[in-house]
C-alpha cells in the first residue's frame, strides 16, 4: 500500500532530524577545535545492503555525502569477503583509508550496524576531521609528501568498538602514532557517542510507524530524489559542455595540474567525462575515486539545492572512471589535498561547464580552497605539545540575482573558522588581523564576494608551519564576461624578513620561532557577466564602504568616481564605457 504524502514527508524529516542530532551531539562533545567549532565532520544513514545513503545532517560537510556512503559499501563488501570482522551489536568500525571510499586520512570514519529484531537494519556512520593523523608533519597536510605513508597513519576497518567496549589494545597503536595523543580520546568518545544517539532516535522513529513503513518510506523517497534530479536535467539543453579548472601544482613539481570536463546530457541523465585531465602526479593533489565523484554530486547540489539528499539523487550522474588521471588515485599516491583542494577544482570544472547552459542557476567560481593551515610545535608555558589547524573562508561567485557572498565557506562543505578567541585560548598565538580582503571580488555585473585576511603570529616557543591551499596562481573563474576573482595569497615573516613559498599556496614545515607571523589573504569569488553593465551607483556604494578604490573603479568598472565625498562623474563614466565597447 502507497504511502500517503503526509506520512512520507514526516518520515523523510524525521531520518533527516536523526542526523541532525549526531551531528549536534559530536560537535558539542568533540575536543578539537576544528570538529566543536569548524563542524568539519558528518553524519548519516546508509542502507544495509549496498552502503547507499539514506539521509545526512543538513549541518555535516557535503563533500561526505559521496564519500561516506562508498566506504558503508566498501565496508560492506569487505565483510562479505571475510576481510573485515563479522558485525556484531555494539560493534563500531573505524577506517580511514583513502582507497577505500574515503576522502584523506586526517578524515576519520566509524560505522556502527543498527539491529533491529536481530537483523542489520541499516548502518550509522559519520567521519570527523582528526586535527593530526600523524605523517611528515603536524596537522597531516604534508605538501611536498611523495607516498601515503609521509601523510599518516592508514587504517583498514577495523572494530574499534566490540559489543560496545573499545579495544585499547588498537587504541594504543593508533594513539602511538599520532601527535598530541592524550587530547584524541574525546573526539573518539563523541564520535562514537553520536552514534549512540543515532541509535536512539532511530529506534524512536522506528517504534512510532514500524519498520516495514520505514523501508517503503526510504525506497519511495530514493526513486523520488532520482525524479527530481532527471525532471531538473530536462531544462539543460540537449548537448555536449566543456570546462576546465587548474591546480596550482602538486606541492612538488610547479607546474598546474588541469581538470579537464565535458558534460554531456543523454536523455534525463548527464555523463561527465574527466578523461583528458592531467595524469597522476607526484605530490598530494590526487584524488581517489569516491573524492572524485563526490566533487561532482555535490557540485549539482549546489545547482539544484531542492533536491533531498538521497543515493537516488545520484543515479541520473553518470560519471565515466578517470583511467590514468590525476582524479583517479591508487595506493601507493599521496593524497592529502583531494578532499580539501582538488574537489574544489572539480566543482568548478561544473560550474563552468554548465553556466551557460543555465545561466539563471549557476554561479561564477567561489574561492575554491580549504585554505588549510597547520601549525605544531610546543608551548614553554605549558609544556604541551599541540597541533593547530585552520581552515578559512572566501568569497562566492556573483549570478545572475547578486553580488556573491563574502567570507562563505569552501565549496565542499559548511565549516566555519574557529572563532579567533577560541585559537588564542588553546594555542600559543595571537591573531594581529583578521578582516575582509578589500578589493579581492571578481568584478561583473554582479561582482564575485571578497575574500578573508588574516594575520597570526606565534608568541612562544618554536613551531613548525604547513600549508595545503589553492588558487594562488589562478584566480577563481569569472562567469559570461565577469573577472576572475583575487588569487590566494600567503607570506611568512621570519626575523623581520618576508619569505612566499615557491608554490604559492603549498609548503611544509616552516619553522618559526617566537615574534614571527604568517600572513594569509584567501580568494575572491568570480565576477558574472560583463563589469560595464554594473549599475555605477553600486560601484560607488563599494567604494564608499572601502571594498574597492576610485583606481579600481575606473580600471574595472569603467565607472569615473572623485570628489569627497566620492561622486560618480556620469559624463566621463559614460563616455568610458563606450570607447570601451566601442575597442571590444
Amino acid at each position: 500500500m502507497a504511502l500517503d504524502p503526509i506520512t512520507l514527508s514526516v518520515i523523510q524529516s524525521g531520518l533527516q532530524q536523526v542526523c541532525d542530532e549526531m551531528d549536534m551531539c559530536f560537535s558539542r562533545a568533540a575536543f578539537s577545535p576544528v570538529i566543536a567549532e569548524a563542524n568539519d565532520r558528518s553524519d548519516g544513514i546508509y542502507a544495509a545492503d549496498d552502503g547507499a545513503l539514506i539521509a545526512q545532517g543538513a549541518g555535516g560537510l557535503p563533500i561526505f555525502v559521496g564519500t561516506m556512503q562508498f566506504s558503508t559499501r566498501t565496508l560492506i563488501e569487505m565483510i562479505r569477503s571475510g576481510d573485515a570482522g563479522e558485525p556484531e551489536p555494539d560493534d563500531i568500525y573505524i577506517v580511514n583509508d583513502p582507497y577505500l571510499g574515503g576522502t584523506h586520512l586526517m578524515d576519520v570514519r566509524f560505522a556502527r550496524p543498527y539491529y533491529r529484531d536481530g537483523e542489520i537494519f541499516c548502518w550509522l556512520s559519520n567521519t570527523g576531521h582528526w586535527p593530526d593523523i600523524g605523517g611528515s608533519v603536524p596537522g597531516g597536510f604534508s605538501a611536498s609528501a611523495t607516498a601515503v605513508e609521509q601523510e599518516g597513519l592508514r587504517l583498514p576497518p577495523v572494530k574499534l568498538f566490540k559489543r560496545g567496549r573499545m579495544d585499547r589494545e588498537i587504541y594504543a597503536i593508533i594513539c602511538s602514532n599520532i601527535r598530541v595523543a592524550e587530547q584524541r580520546i574525546g573526539d573518539v568518545k563523541a564520535q562514537s557517542a553520536a552514534l549512540l544517539v543515532g541509535e536512539a532516535r532511530l529506534n524512536a522513529l522506528l517504534d512510532r510507524y514500524g519498520d516495514d513503513t520505514v523501508r517503503e518510506a526510504i525506497a519511495e523517497l530514493r526513486i523520488r530524489a532520482a525524479e527530481q534530479m532527471r525532471a531538473h536535467i530536462a531544462r539543460i539543453p540537449a548537448g555536449t559542455y566543456q570546462a576546465s579548472a587548474y591546480v596550482d601544482s602538486d606541492g612538488v613539481v610547479n607546474e598546474p595540474l588541469e581538470v579537464n570536463l565535458t558534460v554531456t546530457r543523454k536523455g534525463r541523465d548527464l555523463v561527465f567525462d574527466l578523461s583528458k585531465s592531467s595524469p597522476p602526479c607526484q605530490g598530494p593533489m590526487n584524488s581517489v575515486l569516491a573524492t572524485t565523484l563526490s566533487s561532482i554530486y555535490l557540485a549539482m547540489r549546489h545547482i539544484f539545492p531542492d533536491i533531498p539528499i538521497s543515493a537516488g539523487a545520484f543515479e541520473p550522474l553518470i560519471v565515466n572512471r578517470p583511467v590514468g588521471t590525476f582524479l583517479d588515485a591508487h595506493y601507493p599516491r599521496p593524497v592529502s589535498g583531494c578532499a580539501a583542494e582538488v574537489s574544489q577544482r572539480i566543482a568548478e570544472a561544473v560550474f563552468a561547464a554548465l553556466v551557460e547552459a543555465l545561466p539563471d542557476v549557476v554561479t561564477a567560481a567561489p574561492a575554491g580552497s580549504s585554505g588549510n593551515f597547520a601549525l605544531g610545535g610546543h608551548d614553554p608555558d605549558s609544556d604541551r605539545s599541540y597541533v593547530m589547524y585552520q581552515i578559512s573562508g572566501g568569497g562566492y561567485g556573483g549570478n545572475a540575482d547578486h553580488d556573491g557572498l563574502t567570507n562563505g565557506c569552501s565549496t565542499i562543505g559548511i565549516s566555519k573558522a574557529p572563532p579567533v578567541e577560541i585559537m588564542e585560548q588553546a594555542y600559543p598565538v595571537l591573531y594581529r588581523r583578521y578582516a575582509l580582503r578589500e578589493g579581492s571580488g571578481g568584478a561583473g555585473y554582479h561582482r564575485g564576494g571578497f575574500g578573508l585576511e588574516y594575520e597570526v603570529e606565534l608568541l612562544r616557543g618554536e613551531a613548525r608551519a604547513s600549508f595545503v591551499m589553492d588558487h594562488g596562481r589562478f584566480g577563481p573563474q569569472g562567469a559570461l564576461g565577469g573577472a576572475a576573482g583575487a588569487t590566494n595569497t600567503v607570506r611568512v615573516w621570519r626575523n623581520g624578513q618576508s619569505y612566499i613559498p615557491d608554490h604559492l599556496s603549498k609548503e611544509q614545515n616552516i619553522p618559526l620561532a617566537a615574534g614571527d607571523h604568517v600572513h594569509v589573504g584567501t580568494p575572491g569569488g568570480g565576477g558574472y557577466g560583463d563589469p560595464c553593465r554594473r549599475d555605477p551607483t553600486e560601484v560607488l556604494e563599494d567604494v564608499c564602504l572601502g571594498y574597492y578604490t576610485p583606481e579600481q573603479a575606473h580600471t574595472l568598472f569603467a565607472v569615473v568616481i572623485d570628489g569627497a565625498p566620492p561622486t560618480i562623474d556620469r559624463a566621463a563614466t559614460e563616455a568610458l564605457r563606450a570607447a570601451g565597447a566601442a575597442q571590444r
